[in-house]
């Protein structure tokens, strides 16, 4: 459960922020969110489906002034669910499955919006030892 991830080159990242609506807490959704993912790793965590691995990460405030042009925008509170699949057909074909839609369903109802946004990797890389 949390182990750590090797990802495969070639691999494809979903990047999806869950909007939480004004009072619901990280808390009030980690049921769900444990639901969705435990669908998503054991139903379509092989050759067929796709499934590499994934992170969920909670927004914590803070904001990189180094990293960052445009500092000071306020953002709403979100959590942010990180993906990895062999291809993007293989993540489509998962998420219009009905197990998936139906947990997916119900975290959504935590939500004022969700959106979900793929990148193909261009470079990865470790400190050499």
């Amino acid at each position: 459960m949390f182990m750590p991830l090797t990802i495969p080159y070639g691999a494809v990242m979903l990047f999806n922020v869950l909007k939480l609506k004004q009072g619901v807490a990280t808390e009030d959704v980690e049921l769900a969110i444990g639901e969705m993912c435990n669908v998503v790793k054991n139903t379509y965590g092989d050759e067929k489906g796709g499934f590499v691995g994934g992170q969920v990460f909670k927004y914590t405030g803070f904001v990189s002034e180094e990293g960052s042009f445009a500092v000071g925008k306020e953002t709403e509170d979100h959590i942010a669910i990180v993906t990895y699949w062999k291809s993007f057909d293989h993540h489509e074909r998962s998420h219009a499955d009905h197990i998936f839609k139906e947990k997916f369903a119900a975290l959504g109802e935590f939500c004022t919006d969700t959106y979900e946004i793929g990148y193909e990797m261009l470079w990865q890389g470790a400190p050499d030892e």
